[in-house]
């Protein structure tokens, strides 16, 4: 059974009316050719007994190498992964440059059964999609967080500030 995971996404308002958002593109050679339907928010699991929110934080921090701006937290919920991951995700309002990005990494046996391990970065990219573009881009099962933003920006919504 997958471990519970969670996630922060950042958001920008660059005009009135104008979300982008930042996703990551996840590192190694599997992904390395994918895409659109690729691209996630911060996050990953959580330690043994550790809150939600606060794994998210840790989670952007690792895998930007930056900490997440402060500010209140818009709780997303929950939606659960193709691979039966069950990730939380909050939002935040903040900017962050692209650019200054450096992730941590990973290791893995590459290529698989060589018995070779190799060392990726967690995510190999970072960027700000507008949200018409990040709809395209994102992993199809995290497409219900950018609505859920855009829900709770324009009309109030039902998520609730932490």
């Amino acid at each position: 059974m997958p471990k519970p995971s969670a996630g922060l996404l950042l958001y920008r308002s660059r005009r009135p009316g104008a979300i982008e958002v930042l996703l990551v593109h996840p590192g190694g050679p599997i992904w390395a050719t994918r895409r659109e339907g690729a691209w996630s928010i911060p996050k990953g699991e959580l330690d043994p007994g550790e809150e939600p929110v606060l794994a998210a934080d840790r989670e952007f921090a690792e895998e930007l190498g930056t900490g997440p701006p402060a500010g209140p937290r818009i709780d997303l919920g929950q939606v659960t992964q193709a691979s039966h991951k069950v990730v939380t995700a909050w939002a935040v309002e903040g900017d962050l440059d692209p650019a200054t990005v450096v992730s941590n990494v990973f290791e893995m046996e590459w290529p698989p059964r060589s018995g070779r391990r190799s060392t990726f970065p967690e995510i190999d990219e970072a960027r700000w999609f507008p949200i018409e573009e990040a709809r395209r881009f994102i992993n199809p099962s995290q497409a219900a967080l950018l609505e859920r933003l855009l829900d709770h920006l324009t009309t109030g919504g039902v998520g609730r500030r932490m």
